[in-house]
């Protein structure tokens, strides 16, 4: 029988993880190309023949996702899958209304055919979107399990934005690991804040290598997720993370409902700066879509460096880049705090952006008084960097993960924003994760 030709539909993560776990070497199926979106400087690459398999000798061609018409019709395909996250239920829709007009089958891979099984107990760690605060639980959950005398490796959501062989298989514990495998500020954001915790992180392409790489060194995987998709393992326990600043998400963007409807726990994030009224909203979400959840209510408590230094200046925000682009969140941890501190202005960015930073704030234009800290390669970083330097700050607030100032120049004062999980009245994670582990 002819093979099955196929378009993957990504972002250079979910793609590549479900080529390689279900369509490499599978030879009902040829995978003609990738289409790219959301990261930049991913379409015109190649998804290397050494990573593709015998069946690709020349590499599979990655395009532009506005090229997918075209390249239905271009290479007679029958079927488009979609892999990529954090998009409402209705752009998936319109997505497929655009590939079926094409003449092609829709297609979403769920857990049976994308998931691994691991020899080792597995946590993952997901959300309902990008921003909700994965990143701190997920330190807080490793913390949980090493007190318990078990070795953690944490496995994070792919973001292979440079050499795709280099990158097969990365682990992390050190500075000098980010430094040597040329990581971008988004890389590093979700990285260096485990190393930090003196914790080992792996990430990659290939996450059947990655994850028998790490089962060799730990006693337990924790999937630290990435957006709100659904995770790469198989888990014991599935931890869900809810956002009360955008209720109704929770239910209407792919796959993030997915994880609500999969999880056996539901925290709801962020509970000490948001409306009461929301934070019911998303426990009434909760109940409905996964009544079988327990619901962990906390806290994001947010700490500052030098907070006097805020009070009456000129503040330029920097926040988590992701956030707030496909996040669609108009704000975060740093204009939180710089509110609180009293900060005399929070300065308007746009008017000092230059290059790709100044296209960032084209295409979101629900950003204005704070700069998403866009990085996904050395010319992007230096733009940052020219952007900040630019503006009239008297104080820079850094709302990202990590350090700005240990990738660039800043050439004004700026502090730190530091933010974490707190459990809410009895603490229940440690003895929900003791009767698993």
């Amino acid at each position: 029988m002819k093979a099955t030709r196929v378009i993957i539909m990504g972002a250079a993560g979910r793609d590549f993880h479900n080529f390689n776990s279900y369509f490499r070497d599978n030879p009902a199926y040829e995978v003609v190309a990738f289409t790219a979106t959301q990261i930049p400087d991913i379409e015109g690459r190649q998804y290397p023949p050494g990573l593709a398999g015998k069946q690709y000798p020349q590499g599979i061609p990655i395009y532009a996702e506005a090229e997918l018409p075209e390249l239905i019709k271009k290479y007679d395909v029958d079927q488009v899958i979609f892999a990529y996250s954090d998009v409402s239920h209705e752009y998936v829709m319109h997505q497929a209304s655009l590939v079926m007009a094409a003449g092609a089958d829709f297609r979403l891979m769920g857990p049976k055919t994308t998931m691994l099984k691991s020899k080792r107990k597995v946590v993952a760690v997901t959300a309902v979107r990008t921003g909700s605060g994965k990143s701190q639980t997920t330190r807080y959950v490793a913390e949980l399990i090493t007190a318990t005398g078990k070795k953690v490796a944490i496995i994070r959501h792919p973001m292979p934005y440079g050499n795709l062989e280099e990158q097969l298989c990365m682990r992390f514990a050190s500075y000098e690991d980010l430094d040597k495998f040329k990581c971008t500020i988004e890389e590093r954001e979700e990285f260096e804040p485990h190393i930090d915790n003196g914790m080992v992180v792996y990430a990659g392409v290939d996450y059947e290598v990655i994850l028998r790489q790490a089962e060799e060194e730990a006693d337990v995987i924790l999937w630290d997720g990435g957006n709100n998709d659904i995770p790469f393992y198989a888990s014991d326990l599935h931890i869900v993370v809810v956002d009360p600043h955008r209720p109704g998400h929770e239910t209407s963007y792919h796959p993030g409902e997915t994880n609500l409807r999969m999880a056996d726990i539901a925290i709801i994030n962020k509970i000490d700066s948001a409306d009461p009224a929301r934070v019911e909203a998303v426990k009434e979400a909760i109940i409905k879509n996964n009544p079988l959840a327990k619901i962990i209510m906390a806290n994001s408590p947010i700490t500052v460096e030098n907070p006097d230094s805020v009070k009456g200046k000129k503040v330029l925000v920097v926040e988590d880049g992701p956030t707030l682009t496909h996040g669609e969140m108009a704000y975060g941890a740093g204009v939180i705090a710089a509110e609180k501190l009293g900060a005399g202005e929070l300065i308007d960015p746009r008017p000092y952006a230059v290059g790709s930073i100044k296209g960032t704030f084209a295409k979101y234009g629900h950003l204005s008084r704070l700069l998403p800290a866009m990085g996904y390669g050395k010319t992007q970083i230096e733009e940052l960097e020219q952007t900040i330097n630019n503006s009239p700050a008297e104080v820079v607030v850094i709302g990202t993960p990590i350090d700005l100032r240990r990738v660039m120049s800043i050439d004004k004062p700026a502090v730190r924003v530091r933010y974490d999980l707190e459990e809410i009245g009895h603490p229940q994670l440690a003895e929900l994760l003791a009767k698993v582990l």
